[in-house]
């Protein structure tokens, strides 16, 4: 009942039916419900096919009245048409008419594509966004941050090379405190070097070591010499989805210093019911896609991966169940991994937030690509 009565309401918008109250709220319910919104795209270009194929059959009635008439009057033969002078005699005769025909069948071709062109979203602004960043260019002679600086400053050795000029990035977590870390495939996807930042600017390169395209998870590796393996890691990575209402936090590089955020679990699936991901209600932005969401024990929950242009507030992340399933791939896929084991619990639950960040934060990396 509710489809026919939205069916209903869209045919009312298109034939300028409604009154000016209800075209505005049903015009915010299109920017908010791309559902809806194409529900008109195909209403319309239906409606308007439908009146092409009428338009059609009166054109094939008003030449089958004339080619009845001229029968009649013994003009042609309607059994068959011999001779070139017969060819030539009709199309002078009915050239107009075909040509008006042609006329219409083009403008309706036109006005179609128009209509569709106008109605459909921007294929520019697209529903789902990642999540990744784009970094500003730095010149080959210029070392990149000015935490970077007093590291050099500070005889701090990396194999890092400062003139390599990294053009996006976002963020990722650690899993193991040797230099294993998570983050999303679409933030290092064509990558040719990677490198990963703390929050003190210190900067190692990284590899990648698996990828799972359905999943958009990537496992990148500290390919540094000089990296230092961490102590025990605070957090563990959750095996169950969370529970709706549940309030969260993230941390991630929307910008070159670690940027905490707070929110809540809004939905257990994803955009358009996707079972991978979970939605949460929490401003995000983009330099974000690769961190990790975290449940007031300090589990981690998710993925922060996409948000709906359309919508405030909207943001997607990948379930950490999934992490579990690709760590298990690549336990397969490289038997070096075998004895790789995540934290069984964390060691944060019962902390206030303030100190859950402080013990958490030099785990969470800005990751550089180019």
């Amino acid at each position: 009942m509710e489809d026919i009565q939205m069916l209903e309401a869209v045919e009312r918008y298109i034939r300028g039916e409604m009154r000016p109250d209800e075209r505005v709220h049903f015009e915010q319910l299109r920017k908010t419900n791309p559902d809806v919104d194409q529900m008109v795209v195909e209403h319309t270009l239906f409606i308007h096919q439908m009146n092409e194929v009428g338009e059609l059959r009166k054109f094939k009635s008003a030449l089958n009245e004339i080619h009845t008439d001229l029968a009649e009057r013994g003009l042609i033969n309607s059994d068959r048409l011999k001779g070139k002078a017969k060819v030539v005699y009709l199309w002078k005769r009915y050239k107009r008419v075909a040509a008006i025909a042609a006329t219409i069948a083009g403008i309706t071709t036109v006005t179609i594509s128009l209509l569709v062109w106008s109605l459909s979203p921007n294929p520019d602004a697209k529903i789902i966004k990642d999540l990744s960043r784009d970094l500003d260019k730095v010149k080959k002679d210029q070392i990149v941050t000015k935490a970077a600086v007093n590291n050099l400053q500070n005889d701090i050795k990396t194999q890092y090379n400062p003139s390599i000029d990294y053009k996006s990035g976002g963020s990722g977590f650690l899993i193991d405190g040797k230099g294993l870390l998570i983050t999303n495939l679409h933030v290092v996807r064509n990558a040719r070097n990677i490198a990963i930042q703390n929050r003190k600017g210190a900067i190692f390169n990284a590899k990648v070591v698996f990828t799972d395209v359905q999943k958009d998870i990537a496992i990148l590796k500290v390919d540094d010499d000089n990296f230092k393996s961490l102590t025990a890691i605070p957090y563990n990575i959750s095996k169950t989805s969370a529970d709706l209402a549940e309030p969260i936090f993230t941390l991630g590089y929307p910008r070159d210093s670690i940027v905490y955020g707070q929110g809540y679990l809004s939905a257990n699936t994803g955009y358009k019911g996707d079972t991978l991901s979970c939605q949460i209600a929490i401003a995000a932005n983009p330099g974000n896609s690769g961190g990790p969401v975290l449940n007031n024990n300090g589990e981690v929950i998710g993925i922060l991966s996409t948000r709906q242009v359309s919508a405030e507030g909207v943001v997607f992340a990948i379930q950490s169940k999934y992490i579990h399933s690709v760590l298990t791939e690549l336990k397969k896929s490289d038997t070096s991994y075998v004895k790789l084991k995540t934290p069984a619990a964390s060691s944060l639950k019962g902390m206030d937030r303030t100190h859950q960040v402080k013990k958490i934060e030099d785990y969470v990396f800005m990751v550089k690509v180019n």
